[in-house]
């Protein structure tokens, strides 16, 4: 498998940068022809990783995010979101459903919803070091009737 393109950025993490980051991403999707159902799974796997980076990476303040994602030659793409922040203690006990550290209105389903709607989901943390999310999709081939001669 080989990256035919790749892209990064970073931001601030802030709440009002979430849906500036799940746009980016299906930009950059959207040259893979992807289906409706695949770019909504993508914005929405984005925007848990981005949303827990948010809420629980800077708890004292704010912290960058860096995001990053490549294509491949055989239609797949990996996406990368990452953060410096405080790290998670427990990665397989943050990724079952219903796990939330924050309480209130959490439901603590970001990781199960990311797991739904990706291929491949990969947790990576160390206490205050960060955590970095790396999610896979391979994009449906689609046929048009000029793309057949």
């Amino acid at each position: 498998m080989t990256a035919v393109n790749k892209f990064s950025m970073n931001m601030m993490s802030k709440s009002a940068n979430e849906g500036f980051a799940r746009a980016a991403v299906s930009a950059f999707v959207s040259q893979l022809d992807p289906t409706l159902e695949e770019i909504n799974d993508i914005k929405t796997a984005v925007s848990e990783a981005v949303t827990n980076c948010i809420v629980h990476a800077y708890k004292e303040g704010y912290g960058k995010i860096y995001i990053s994602a490549e294509i491949f030659d055989n239609k797949s793409v990996k996406i990368t979101v990452r953060d410096k922040g405080c790290g998670i203690e427990n990665v397989n006990k943050a990724m079952e459903p219903l796990f939330t550290t924050v309480g209130g209105e959490r439901a603590g389903l970001g990781f199960a919803v990311m797991q739904s709607f990706m291929d491949n989901v990969k947790v990576r943390s160390k206490i205050g070091k960060g955590t970095t999310v790396v999610m896979e999709k391979r994009i449906s081939l689609r046929y048009s009737a000029n793309a057949q001669k």
